[in-house]
């Protein structure tokens, strides 16, 4: 598929003349979809996300099944879509964080509140479904090498600690009937006056609604946020599942479209960690 600006499909979409547009770089999957701001003749500027292979129109397909269904003020506006393009609503003068504040975070709290009651569009999968991707502990056991080059944990601790994660991550509660965005974290939100709003809606799946609130807290941490426990103090296994997410992840070559996406996980990895081993009785790694 062409990498060059979908000049006519966007102007067929929203019925007005492309006067310019800019590339947008990425910290995401970059390679797979681009990103523009266009400036259209009428005055008004939007954002335009163009899939590159295939699989990026999978992702383009969850989200127009997102944006077709789901209200709220958490909620982009969407301006037309393909197949291939997403319009959305220029966001790139609102407010991206880090810093965060004690208020900031209780409005994402509650805006991810308002999400998990939302609309669940038919068609979208169930988190519990995908338990077995998700859960990186056995992957982990069958494998233990991706992980310790990481350095985020010695052989003997991992050894010693690895059946209490394996137990906490399996009785951990993925299922459920609430929509969840399910990649929470400071790139895929940004404030505007309505408050807190969430872009790149590509996984949203059924399950759990306190998944997002915990897959959220390793990088909340990482841009000076509080401990994890702090935010959710009874995660009941689901802080396991995202240190296994992790660290089943980190350790590995990086994937096509993304290749600073390691360095990241591995960083929420030396949170998510000891906080899993908190939660399940283990020493700190």
């Amino acid at each position: 598929m062409p990498r060059n600006f979908p000049r006519a499909e966007l102007e067929r979409l929203l019925g007005a003349r492309v006067a310019g547009f800019d590339r947008v770089q990425s910290g995401g999957y970059g390679l797979v979809n681009a990103h523009w701001l266009a400036r259209l003749a009428d005055g008004r500027s939007v954002f335009v996300k163009h899939a590159l292979t295939h699989e990026a129109e999978e992702w383009l397909r969850t989200e127009r099944l997102v944006y077709g269904h789901v209200r709220g003020s958490f909620m982009p506006e969407c301006l037309g879509a393909t197949d291939g393009v997403l319009v959305l609503e220029d966001l790139s003068s609102a407010d991206w964080p880090p810093p965060w504040s004690s208020q900031r975070i209780e409005s994402v709290l509650g805006m991810l509140s308002d999400v998990r009651s939302s609309a669940r569009p038919s068609g979208l999968p169930r988190l519990e479904d995908m338990r077995s991707a998700i859960v990186g502990w056995p992957t982990v056991a069958d494998d233990p090498g991706p992980m310790l080059s990481t350095g985020v944990c010695s052989a003997h601790w991992l050894e010693a600690a690895l059946p209490a994660l394996l137990r906490a991550a399996d009785a951990a509660e993925l299922d459920g009937d609430d929509l969840l965005h399910a990649d929470v974290r400071s790139d895929n939100l940004c404030f505007k006056g309505v408050g807190p709003v969430l872009v790149d809606w590509n996984i949203a799946c059924i399950g759990n609604g306190e998944f997002d609130v915990a897959f959220w807290l390793p990088s909340l941490r990482l841009e000076g946020g509080p401990q994890p426990w702090e935010v959710l103090p009874d995660a009941r296994g689901l802080a396991t599942v995202v240190a296994g997410f992790f660290a089943a992840r980190a350790g590995l070559p990086p994937p096509a479209g993304a290749p600073t996406v390691r360095d990241f996980q591995v960083r929420q990895l030396e949170v998510a960690l000891p906080w899993a081993a908190r939660e399940s009785g283990q020493a700190a790694p």
